[in-house]
C-alpha cells in the first residue's frame, strides 16, 4: 500500500478550513443538540405532499411486520388480497404470513444446504462458499421466491395459523438457525469428503430445522374450515380446504406475472434477462429471473396496473431520502449536501457500482396521482403497521422512483411485445453476492 499518511500539516489545514467556515460552526452548533435529519429536511417539500390520488385500489386496513424481515412475503400476499376481497365481499382479510414464514425458512435450509453439497469441492475461502456461509438464511426474498411458496404450499387466512412472538421478532430464531445450518455445512461437507452420505446429513439436518421451526412459528396446518360473513351481514361457509386449495380457489395464476427490474449499469443491458447464481428458496422452483428495463417501462406498467384495479408488488431502496413517521419519500427530502457542504451526488448505475444501493424492501404501490396522464405522486402499502404515516399508506413523490425503485412484478398482459419477447432468451447469470441478488 502507497504511504500516504493523514500528517499533521494535512489536519491543520482540515482545522483552519472548518474554523473559517461561519455556516460549518453554525451547523455544527444545531446538530450538536439535534438530529441531522431535522436539521437538513426541506420544509418546502413536506409542505407540499397530501396522500390523495386519482386512482386508488386499497380500501383494507394495513399490516404490520413488527421486528422481522418478512416485507416481501407481506408485500406479496397484500398484493393479492384483492382477489379474494372481489370473491368475498369480505369488510377485512389477512392471509397468514407466518405459514409462508414457516415454509421459505424450511425451503431456504434445504437450498443452502443442497448449494453446500454443490459446493464441497470449493475451499471455505472461495468467494461464493464464504458469501453462502455469512448469509445462510435470512428473512427476506425476491417475487420468484413467493410465487415458488404460493405454487407449492398455497395460502390460508390468518386464522388458521397466526403470528407467534418469533414470527414478530425473528432474531433469536434465526440466530438459532443460522448455527444450526454452518453446522450442517461442515457435517455435509465433511460426508463429501470422505465418501459418506451427504444426503442423509442434509436430511438430519433439515429435521432439526423443521422442529426449531415448529417450536418458533407453530405446526402449518393441512387442513382448515373457511367461512365467513359478508360486509352486509350474509354468512358463508365453503367448507374444508387445503392450503394449496384455497390458493387455486382464490388467486390469480402467479406464472402470468414477469419481474422487471432497472439496473442501470453498463454491464446490465437492458431488454435482457437476467438471474443470480445461489439465489433462490424451493429446490427445484424456476429460478428467480427479472427483465431488466428502462425505468420509464416500469413506470408505465405500474401505472397501467393501477388504472385496471390492480395493485404492483414492487421493490426499492427504501432508507433513502425517507422519512419513516411521516411516510414520505421524495428526491429532495433532506438536503444534506447544503447542510454538510458536501457533494454526494452519485447515479443511480454508481450507487450499486460502490454499494450504495440495493433493493431492501418491498411493499405494494396500491395508487398514483395522474396529471395530464403523467403520475407525480404514488400510493404505497407498506406493512409497519398503522401508526405512521397515513394509516400505514406512504405517499411516494415521483421524484423519487427513478433513483430509488429497482422492481415491479407486473402481468404479461399489461407488457409490451418487446419486454414479453426477453422472457424466451437464455438469462444472464450475476454472482451471488451481486446488488440485484439483494433479498428484500
Amino acid at each position: 500500500m502507497p504511504n500516504h499518511p493523514v500528517n499533521s500539516e494535512l489536519l491543520a489545514s482540515f482545522a483552519s478550513d472548518f474554523r473559517d467556515d461561519r455556516t460549518a460552526r453554525i451547523v455544527q452548533n444545531a446538530v450538536a443538540e439535534t438530529a441531522i435529519s431535522k436539521v437538513a429536511i426541506n420544509r418546502d417539500v413536506v409542505n407540499s405532499i397530501d396522500p390523495s390520488m386519482s386512482v386508488r385500489v386499497d380500501k383494507w386496513p394495513i399490516t404490520n411486520q413488527k421486528r422481522s424481515g418478512r416485507c416481501w412475503l407481506f408485500a406479496g400476499l397484500n398484493s393479492l388480497k384483492p382477489a379474494v376481497y372481489k370473491q368475498t365481499k369480505l369488510e377485512s382479510f389477512e392471509f397468514s404470513q407466518n405459514y409462508q414464514h414457516f415454509w421459505d425458512k424450511l425451503e431456504k435450509a434445504n437450498y443452502f444446504l443442497t448449494s453446500m453439497i454443490d459446493l464441497a469441492d470449493r475451499p471455505l475461502d472461495d468467494r461464493t462458499v464464504h458469501y453462502l456461509l455469512h448469509y445462510p438464511i435470512d428473512d427476506g426474498g425476491q417475487w420468484n421466491m413467493f410465487a415458488a411458496l404460493v405454487e407449492k404450499y398455497g395460502v390460508v387466512p390468518k386464522y388458521a395459523m397466526p403470528e407467534t412472538e418469533s414470527s414478530s421478532n425473528t432474531a433469536e430464531m434465526n440466530h438459532t438457525l443460522e448455527m444450526l445450518l454452518r453446522r450442517g455445512a461442515r457435517d455435509v461437507r465433511a460426508a463429501v469428503s470422505a465418501g459418506g452420505d451427504a444426503q442423509a446429513v442434509r436430511v438430519s439436518v433439515l429435521r432439526q430445522v423443521y422442529r426449531v421451526l415448529a417450536i418458533h412459528l407453530g405446526t402449518p396446518p393441512e387442513r382448515f374450515i373457511w367461512q365467513w360473513h359478508e360486509k352486509d351481514g350474509d354468512f358463508h361457509r365453503e367448507g374444508e380446504f387445503t392450503p394449496r386449495e384455497f390458493a387455486e380457489r382464490y388467486l390469480p395464476d402467479l406464472d402470468q406475472y414477469v419481474c422487471l427490474v432497472n439496473d442501470p449499469r453498463e454491464t446490465s443491458p437492458f431488454y435482457r434477462s437476467f438471474t443470480v447464481d445461489r439465489l433462490g428458496n424451493v429446490v427445484g422452483a424456476k429460478p428467480v429471473t427479472y427483465v431488466n428495463v428502462p425505468i420509464e417501462v416500469i413506470r408505465t406498467a405500474a401505472v397501467a396496473t393501477l388504472e385496471a384495479g390492480d395493485p404492483v408488488w414492487m421493490g426499492c431502496d427504501t432508507g433513502k431520502q425517507a422519512d419513516r413517521n411521516r411516510g414520505y419519500w421524495d428526491g429532495n427530502l433532506y438536503e444534506y449536501e447544503v447542510t454538510y457542504g458536501i457533494d454526494l451526488a452519485m447515479t443511480k448505475a454508481e450507487e450499486l457500482e460502490y454499494g450504495e444501493a440495493m433493493m431492501t424492501h418491498a411493499m405494494v404501490f396500491t395508487g398514483v396521482d395522474l396529471v395530464d396522464g403523467e403520475p407525480r405522486r404514488w400510493r404505497v402499502e407498506n406493512s409497519w403497521g398503522d401508526e405512521i404515516a397515513d394509516k400505514g399508506f406512504n405517499t411516494m413523490n415521483d421524484s423519487w422512483f427513478d433513483q430509488h425503485v429497482f422492481e415491479v412484478a407486473i402481468r404479461k398482459d399489461r407488457l409490451p411485445a418487446d419486454v414479453l419477447a426477453v422472457l424466451d432468451t437464455e438469462p444472464i447469470v450475476l454472482p451471488a453476492w451481486d446488488p440485484m441478488g439483494s433479498l428484500a
